[in-house]
């Protein structure tokens, strides 16, 4: 598959992997439309971390709706348009859903979920970054955003394991698997240029990438 062939593609991945990172440099590369999710938006995240108990609905809620939305203007807008790179997809709220809601939170906020995203439209690759959780909570200290110093270790294992096993049961479109515990693929060329050279030889189904790196 040729990225001239593409319309749509997704970077995921836990929290602090780097989604954002690359979603921004694939868009530059590719000359493509950047969509990315705004979290820092979310008028109830950073509540959330100190009392997730009371908070975790309202914040779900308000994510589903905003990701939502922003994947469906996609299905409005012209066909000949740029190819779009977005750091998340919807159906990754459901993942921080099941870990954060109760039982009765959850049965409502299925039905609203099945109701928003029935018809959102499905990119042709999703490129999952992978890393393991200590990666991610060094990474995490290292940009220093305010509403996550709060956040508990045993949560970001609990997000981590459920994003394993949601893709590894993916097969909704094209998947590339990216172990980036080894690799800077902001701050190292090679590293980022063996992801590139990797897309470009794409095709359909699941595919892995598990460079040695340039991390001692």
């Amino acid at each position: 598959m040729k990225i001239s062939d593409m319309s749509y593609v997704v970077v995921e991945g836990p929290i602090g992997v780097g989604k954002t990172t690359l979603a921004n440099k694939l868009a530059l590369e590719w000359d493509a439309e950047l969509l990315l999710e705004k979290v820092e938006n979310n008028p109830f995240l950073e509540k959330f971390y100190d009392n997730p108990e009371q908070l975790a609905l309202a914040t779900q809620l308000y994510f589903l709706l905003i990701r939502s939305r922003q994947i469906q203007a996609i299905n409005q807008q012209s066909i000949f348009s740029n190819i779009r790179v977005s750091d998340f997809m919807p159906q990754k709220d459901r993942l921080f859903a099941q870990n954060n809601l109760t039982k009765d939170e959850l049965d409502l906020y299925e039905q609203i979920y099945a109701y928003l995203t029935s018809s959102l439209p499905s990119p042709d690759l999703v490129i999952y970054l992978q890393a393991p959780t200590s990666i991610l909570i060094n990474r995490i200290k290292k940009r220093n955003r305010i509403f996550e110093k709060s956040m508990d270790i045993e949560y970001l294992e609990k997000l981590n394991n459920s994003y394993a096993s949601f893709f590894h049961s993916y097969k909704n479109s094209t998947l590339l698997v990216v172990n980036t515990e080894n690799i800077d693929l902001l701050n190292n060329d090679n590293d980022y240029k063996t992801l590139l050279k990797k897309i470009s030889k794409i095709e359909d189904g699941i595919h892995y990438l598990n460079p040695m790196g340039s991390i001692a």
